[in-house]
């Protein structure tokens, strides 16, 4: 039986949040970017993605507001680094998910 709206539980918000965060290539490549570092400044994720400076700025922006990046000012440049609580939260939550059996075939 299909869930009604209302029955939507917290994990599958959660779940859903960071899939929207991570749906676009760029944000996915931004991800495994600074997974391969310990943190890293503005200025070196522009370098190494060929978009403008906003359109960096904005995809760095959706990943922070679903909580899998945080940024710190160090004057005056920004430095990003993987919000490790929220990318264990997320890890977890896509991989139950995913592990979830197949009930029926269509």
């Amino acid at each position: 039986m299909a869930k009604k709206k209302d029955d939507i539980k917290a994990t599958d918000k959660q779940i859903a949040l960071f899939a929207k965060a991570l749906g676009h290539p760029t944000r996915v490549a931004i991800m495994q970017f600074l997974l391969s570092q310990e943190s890293c400044y503005f200025g070196d994720i522009h370098e190494v993605f060929p978009n403008a400076k906003a359109t960096v700025s904005q995809h760095l922006k959706e990943l922070r507001n679903a909580g899998l990046i945080q940024g710190e000012i160090e004057t005056p440049k920004v430095k990003y680094c993987i919000n490790k609580e929220n990318w264990e939260i997320a890890r977890n939550l896509f991989g139950n998910f995913f592990a979830s059996e197949i009930k029926n075939m269509c």
